[in-house]
């Protein structure tokens, strides 16, 4: 039981995980551990200064609890101020993976699963190096706070992830396929994408040429829009990279026209998959929150803090990527929202242009790059020969005015690696994606 004292806010959360990783590289076993943690983060507030403390001790959070308060000066008017304020008080337990959880699942299980698909990978003879690896973590957290939260929930991701590199000649390829999910069932049976996937990246090895650089029409995959929205527009709309910027403010007002009318980009911690955050590190309780509607600048993702001093509503988007940080502005599952299109209507009227089906990594602000991996031709409205595209760059709110064309298909992705870098803050699990897009001019090279 603790015991919170008047004149301050004061919150509490335990994360309480488990993680496991297991990683052959060329077939021989290079790593497989399990690892346990509890942790607490507490933060206490008088209305000038947080208090932080992380701790591995959660036996004695009353200690390290009042330890912080002595630091602070009670504040008869806490109530009052504009953060906490928009604290919200919600009393919930929403255990979602109790019937399928991985810490259930023996580490030797876990072993069999990825082995079993350690063959696929040395089927093809120009694979010449290659890494298999299975990752999990589940994690229990408990978050309570003076104002009378008092919340209970749970995570879990669970996937593969494989890598290889291709020679032939003086060809050379680097590949890749993974599969997220949640529970350790969605990650059995893959056996035929992966003989797919090596089968497409040997062929795209073999066969591409080199690309015509110009500007052209693009279409975007699920997963290059995704990572676009994530990386070209989602870091736009976290609330506290404008707070000291008085030109971004003036820039970035709402229901100002920010791109095509038919183009709408959400982020939700309501999706399932490496994103959900049914709850936030603040206690909030998740929602879908438009950043572009229909065109125009719906929204911005807030903490407390950015909220207070933007005067704005909560999202749900105060996150920490463990109980060592506090909470900062980030994303969830950042996605666009589908049109009406199939794909074959979505590429039928372009003459000469290019589809990036795969993408290494992408990034940018105000402008932005994306490298691809797999590409192909656009060719009197048909998919052509696969090519070779280093990069695809422009300004963000010019492309954001040139999409012309949505699937209704739209995808969610979750990476079972890697994660979302802010501040010293990696990795933090998001998810992304969308439609097939249709980019009416990308600069292509």
């Amino acid at each position: 039981m603790i015991n919170f004292r008047e004149g301050f806010y004061a919150d509490i959360r335990i994360e309480d995980r488990s993680s496991t990783v297991i990683a052959y590289k060329a077939g021989v076993l290079e790593n497989m551990k399990n690892r346990l943690e509890k942790q607490a983060f507490l933060r206490v507030y008088d209305g000038k200064l947080w208090y932080y403390a992380s701790v591995t001790d959660v036996e004695h959070l009353q200690e390290t609890l009042d330890g912080l308060y002595a630091a602070g000066t009670a504040n008869p008017d806490i109530l009052k101020d504009p953060i906490v304020r928009r604290f919200e008080v919600n009393r919930d337990r929403r255990m979602s993976f109790e019937d399928c959880s991985v810490r259930d699942i023996t580490l030797k299980e876990k072993q069999a699963l990825l082995k079993g698909y350690l063959p696929l990978l040395s089927e093809n003879e120009c694979i010449k190096m290659s890494q298999a690896t299975y990752l999990d973590r589940n994690s229990v957290f408990t978050f309570i706070s003076s104002l009378g939260a008092d919340i209970n929930f749970d995570y879990q991701t669970c996937g593969l992830s494989v890598s290889f590199d291709m020679t032939e000649g003086e060809k050379q390829f680097s590949g890749s396929w993974q599969q997220g999910g949640t529970c350790f069932d969605e990650a059995k049976g893959h056996e035929d994408e992966i003989r797919a996937t090596i089968e497409e990246q040997y062929r795209y090895m073999r066969d591409s040429v080199p690309v015509e650089p110009g500007k052209y029409p693009v279409v975007l995959s699920p997963e290059a829009a995704g990572v676009f929205a994530h990386e070209s527009f989602g870091h736009k709309s976290e609330a506290d990279f404008m707070l000291s910027d008085e030109t971004m403010k003036a820039e970035w007002q709402l229901g100002k026209t920010v791109g095509s009318p038919i183009l709408s980009i959400v982020d939700s911690g309501e999706v399932p998959g490496t994103g959900f955050t049914p709850y936030d590190d603040e206690g909030t309780k998740a929602r879908k929150n438009y950043l572009i509607k229909n065109g125009k600048l719906a929204g911005r993702l807030h903490s407390a803090m950015t909220a207070a001093m933007l005067d704005e509503g909560l999202t749900g988007n105060a996150r920490a990527v463990s109980c060592d940080f506090e909470p900062i502005v980030r994303m969830t599952a950042t996605y666009i929202e589908g049109g009406e299109l199939d794909f074959d209507e979505l590429i039928a009227p372009i003459e000469k242009g290019y589809f990036i089906k795969h993408i290494n990594h992408g990034s940018g602000m105000s402008t932005f790059t994306i490298a691809p991996n797999v590409c192909y031709e656009i060719v009197n409205g048909k998919l052509g020969r696969p090519v070779q595209i280093s990069v695809i760059t422009g300004s963000v709110f010019e492309t954001l005015g040139r999409i012309d064309g949505l699937t209704k298909e739209v995808e969610q992705l979750s990476f079972i690696t890697g994660g979302c870098g802010k501040m010293e803050q990696y990795p933090l699990p998001v998810g992304f994606g969308g439609p097939f897009v249709r980019v009416s001019e990308m600069n292509v090279q």
